[in-house]
């Protein structure tokens, strides 16, 4: 075995219950052969964050690269440590090597949706419309330990709460049956319509710029593409024997970039839309496992924390075990602190009037699970604690213990990813500081909406006074939240 001590000046061999110090160059010598022997050695399972940075330092060219049929996971961190080794020596092509690292994953994920092909049959009638809806989800505690490859290495925890906006699910989507042969869709919010009638433009759902990427692939996983189902020669010929084209309207009456889950909410409950119109009969775990492939296809990634936490009703502490079927394990939590005295009362949601997209900042903290950075997995590890402490504090009524979790929460986020509290979200807290018993942005932090526990009511009012009479700019405002005793509904006409 091979440590590498703190202060980079060498390793330990350990043989027996002797232990010898090996000089720097002997370090570096045994470092290609543990490569090359990576069968029988623990290179793959080292920091390969710090390895590569010890291997780019070396004249040792790269070894040879896994075949083709190596085991998918092993393969993801061998592309990330070729990416990190050139990345080093400044040659470009290490982008190449990091962008296979995340195309062996996504197409991981995306096997078994292909494994399991759907035929779509129509179920609704030509007057009818399929109606689905769905609250946004606040995530507590734990994010981040769902993202893949570190769920599918150590499982994951999260908490989190499925909440209304103003009264009223906030992701809608309307389905219905139209007469042409083609795929209709419309966004209300955004005012743009976009008509697919081949399947090559059925396919396009992952191309940048399209406001409609998201229903591209949700439709294609429904089967209305040949790697997920369609076995007709033609779209049009598909739609013909389904009985007409489907019109789908979708509703995000949430800004862009707001840290609640938005698009894998909206990507679940278009699934579940689909799954009513077309008799597939998914159950919430299988709509689960789509919308995470949907991302996948998107190529933004991603978690599974979102689609439950809005499919799924109320509070929760949702786990998963180790391994490439990821099914989530709920466990619902005592929503006292989210009752009518509570929500909207002494919890307040603000929405910033600052975005950040979490694409970028995703794929940096993946890049870090797939180099198996300690730093990273110290920090994941804490979060999934965190979960855990956070929920016992919920099933326990201690307003302290769960108002300390959240802050926490914010901190190791802050640690995973410095760039999650910017000085536009510092001066807001610090405005309101005074007043709070933990606050935290929502998601992947950067912007977005903020969640803030105040000390009781009086705190609160002084809160929104505050931040009303002083808003950051003109967008950020105060939305009423209350908490989703339904998650994901889907109905007919």
């Amino acid at each position: 075995f091979f440590f590498q001590a703190e202060d980079g000046i060498r390793d330990y061999k350990v043989t027996g219950v002797q232990t010898c110090a090996l000089p720097i160059s002997h370090r570096d010598a045994v470092l290609a052969p543990l490569a090359r022997n990576h069968q029988r050695s623990v290179f793959y399972k080292l920091d390969l964050a710090d390895t590569g940075r010890l291997y780019a330092a070396t004249k040792h060219e790269l070894p040879p690269e896994l075949p083709a049929d190596a085991e998918p996971l092993k393969r993801v961190h061998d592309e990330m440590f070729r990416a990190a080794v050139l990345r080093r020596r400044g040659v470009a092509a290490w982008e190449q090597h990091e962008s296979r690292a995340f195309g062996v994953l996504r197409e991981l994920l995306l096997r078994q949706m292909e494994a399991e092909p759907v035929a779509p049959t129509r179920r609704v009638l030509d007057d009818q419309i399929v109606w689905g809806r769905a609250p946004v989800r606040l995530d507590l505690a734990g994010g981040w330990t769902d993202t893949p490859p570190y769920c599918l290495q150590h499982g994951g925890r999260v908490v989190n709460v499925g909440v209304n906006l103003n009264g009223q699910p906030p992701l809608q989507v309307f389905a219905r049956v139209g007469e042409k042969p083609e795929l209709v869709i419309r966004s209300i919010d955004l005012g743009i319509e976009e008509r697919v009638r081949t399947f090559e433009e059925l396919s396009w759902y992952d191309q940048v710029g399209s406001g409609f990427t998201i229903a591209k692939a949700a439709l294609a996983l429904a089967g209305f593409l040949p790697r997920f189902g369609a076995r007709q020669s033609s779209l049009e010929q598909q739609l013909r024997e389904f009985g007409g084209g489907l019109e789908i309207s979708l509703l995000s009456a949430v800004p862009k970039g707001s840290g609640l889950g938005t698009s894998s909410i909206l990507a679940a409950t278009l699934l579940g839309t689909l799954s009513e119109v077309c008799g597939l009969n998914w159950t919430t775990q299988q709509i689960f496992q789509r919308t995470s492939a949907l991302e996948q296809m998107l190529t933004t990634g991603g978690g599974w924390q979102d689609q439950v936490g809005g499919v799924l009703r109320g509070l929760k502490l949702v786990q998963t075990e180790e391994g490439l079927a990821q099914t989530p394990v709920v466990r619902w939590l005592t929503e006292r602190f989210w009752g009518p005295e509570f929500a909207d009362q002494t919890v307040l949601l603000y929405y910033t009037g600052i975005t950040r997209v979490a694409k970028g900042i995703l794929q940096e903290i993946v890049r870090g699970m797939f180099l198996n950075s300690q730093p990273h997995l110290a920090i994941l590890e804490d979060i999934g604690a965190n979960a855990d402490a956070i929920a016992d504090a919920f099933q326990r009524d201690d307003w302290d213990g769960m108002t300390a979790a959240v802050r926490r929460s914010w901190e190791l986020n802050q640690r995973l990813d410095s760039g999650t509290n910017p000085p536009g979200v510092q001066a807001i807290m610090a405005q309101v500081s005074d007043w709070l018993a933990g606050a935290k942005l929502l998601g992947a932090g950067g912007g977005g909406y903020l969640l803030m526990y105040a000390k009781d009511i009086e705190a609160a009012r002084r809160v929104r006074e505050s931040l009303t009479r002083q808003p950051p700019n003109a967008k950020a405002r105060f939305v009423g939240l209350s908490l989703s005793t339904t998650g994901l509904q889907v109905t007919r006409s």
